[in-house]
Parts: C-alpha cells; structure tokens; sequence
C-alpha cells in the first residue's frame, strides 16, 4: 500500500525523525526500510509549488554493465559510437553493491518552476549567470546532413537556466537545465537549512545531490542489473522514456540523425518532468531515470567505474552524470551509463539534476 505523507503534520514530522534514528542506528534494518517502501512526501516551496520524495530502502544491486550488454549498446539497435572509451567507463563486469541506509529522492529532476522558487528566495546566481559564464547550448546553425558533427553544442554567454537556447518558452514543469554541480548542491542546501529552521528537518538528516551509487541503485528500481529500468528490450521503452527517436526538431522536418529510437516519444527536446505517468516510473516509483537529462550527483569521476561509497577527489574534480538525455541513441540511455562533466562549474542545456534527503555524505 503507498502512504501518502504531509510534510507539515506532526505526524510526518515523528516519521521521518523515527527514520533518521533507524538510519543513524546500528540496529536499523533492511525490513525497517521496506516496511517504509512506496511512502511519499512533499515538501512546500510556496507559490503553489511543490517538490515530492519517494522513500527508497537500503539494499543491493550491480553497478556496471556486461559486455554482452556493451557490444548492444554500440550496435545497430543501441547506436552508440563504437570504439571509444564511454563504456568502458562502466566497468568491466556488473559489481555488487549496497546502499546501506534508506533515503529519501526526488521523483523527478528539480524543475524550472522549484528552482525559480530557489532563486527567488535566496537571490542565488547560477555559474552560468557569473561573469564569463558560457553554458554549452544547442546551435540552431547547425546544418543536419549526412556528414553533421553528432553533437551540435558549443559555449554560449548569456544563456542560463532562464533561457537554455531550445528555441521555445521553457514552461515551469521541464527539468532545470544550464546548471553545474556547484549549483545543484547550493539548491539541496537552500532547502536543508530552509526545512530545518522551520523545523521540519531532524537532526542527522540533509537534502542533497545523491550518491552515484545511491542513484545506479535508485534507478534500476529494484531490479538487480538490467539494460534499462524496466529490463533489456528496447521496444519495451516505447512510452517510458525521452531520447533521440522519430520526432521533427523545432521548426524542421528532420529529427536527429544517427541512430534514434523507432517511435516518437513526443519531444525532439526535452519533455516536462514525469511526462509519461505511470509508464515512465520505475518499480520505485521513480519517474524520467533514462533519458530526460543527464542528473549531476555528488561523486567525482573515477573512469574506471563508479564507487560504493562516496568518491570525491582534490585535485581536477569531475562531478559524474547519469542516466542519459533527450539527445541520446538508446544505448547511451541506459541504467549503467556514466560520464564526467569538465568541473563542478560546468553547464549544459542536457544536464540538470534530482535530490535526495538521508545522512550526511561527503
């Protein structure tokens, strides 16, 4: 059964400081997690706004991919390039992992409307409004022909999260994008120190970016180690998903060219968050965890695989990405599929991110 939780009753209030004693104790279980699986929350960001969490509980899963699931993600159906290193970042087999404790993520990626909200209140600037700030947006020049480069960005000033270059209005219920990792991280903490000082936030426990582990293990939603979230055949995302397929670019009558999924999903660019319902969450209820854009979590990039535990470095940080975009073949869509962005200040029109509310990591 979901349990539908107010954030702004006492009773919510006793939940979630119940949880964040089972999460800090020693004695916590994975049955106290389970007990809590499918329960929701939403926190008030005001002006009719407002941001949901799904409780994910503690358990295993495999973090990578196989070969046999590389050589399809670079072959005819999957359409990734073959021959470079991007799967190789993957690892070379699936590796058991454990999310130790529960935690608490967004449903979806943050969107403009909750991160206008931020802005709003806190007068934050993103990176990409700083002097000499040029996030990597689409090029509307660019020419689509047979011999067109496959990735039609390039640096652009003045452009942000108010206006990624798309080319029409970016309505409040898209995903943020144009932001960096330094930017995700000051939203999760505007909201921790927000929600604590009205004290709705227990000791022990912070809304922030989620672990790399927390969030591979997040979006197989329960399944152990698959291609996609809801298992290995493509055509069984048709509905679920946003990535490169059958749809006309904006103003055109061409769609993307490589290769592309063989429906249309409905958007050539990006789609509103948790577009597809029902269809498009996992089995943690999870919604857009393939495709979409890419989620910045708190890791820093190690290329020879993810790590369990949280993996940051101090020298040429990397904050990795996953999950895929709207611009991406499938094969470059899938569950295991990981990159590192060129610094904590880098911003792209494909990129954005989702939170997560649990213990303090990093």
């Amino acid at each position: 059964m979901r349990i539908l939780l107010d954030f702004f009753t006492s009773n919510f209030i006793v939940a979630l400081a119940a949880i964040a004693v089972h999460l800090s104790s020693p004695a916590h279980t994975e049955a106290d997690d389970e007990s809590a699986l499918g329960a929701t929350t939403q926190v008030d960001l005001g002006q009719d706004v407002t941001l949901e969490l799904v409780f994910i509980p503690s358990g295993e899963f495999k973090m990578g991919s196989t070969p046999a699931e590389r050589t399809w993600a670079t072959g005819i159906e999957g359409g990734a390039t073959p021959g470079t290193e991007r799967e190789s970042y993957e690892g070379e087999q699936p590796r058991l992992m454990r999310v130790k404790d529960g935690f608490w993520m967004g449903r979806t990626e943050v969107s403009v409307g909750q991160f206008r909200r931020f802005v709003e209140k806190s007068g934050y600037l993103t990176d990409a409004e700083q002097p000499g700030g040029q996030p990597h947006c689409f090029d509307p020049e660019w020419e689509i022909t047979a011999k067109a480069p496959p990735h039609p960005w390039k640096p652009m000033a003045g452009k942000s999260w108010r206006d990624p270059n798309f080319g029409f209005p970016l309505r409040s219920v898209y995903p943020v994008v144009c932001v960096s990792w330094n930017d995700g991280r000051a939203f999760c903490k505007w909201l921790s120190d927000r929600e604590r000082k009205a004290g709705r936030l227990p000791e022990g426990l912070e809304y922030r970016l989620p672990t790399e582990a927390e969030w591979a293990y997040a979006c197989r939603g329960g399944l152990e180690s698959t291609y996609f979230w809801w298992g290995d055949d493509l055509k069984d995302g048709e509905g679920r998903l946003n990535i490169s397929a059958v749809d006309f670019l904006p103003g055109r009558n061409k769609i993307w060219p490589l290769a592309n999924a063989p429906w249309s999903d409905g958007y050539a660019f990006v789609s509103p968050v948790d577009h597809y319902g029902e269809n498009g969450r996992n089995g943690f209820g999870l919604a857009d965890m393939c495709g979409g854009v890419w989620e910045i979590v708190l890791d820093h990039f190690d290329p020879k695989g993810g790590h369990e535990d949280v993996y940051i470095v101090e020298t040429n940080p990397r904050p990795v990405c996953r999950g895929g975009n709207y611009f991406d073949v499938p094969g470059n869509a899938r569950c295991a599929v990981r990159l590192g962005l060129y610094g904590p200040s880098y911003g792209d029109s494909r990129d954005g991110f989702r939170i997560c509310l649990g213990v303090p990591r990093g």
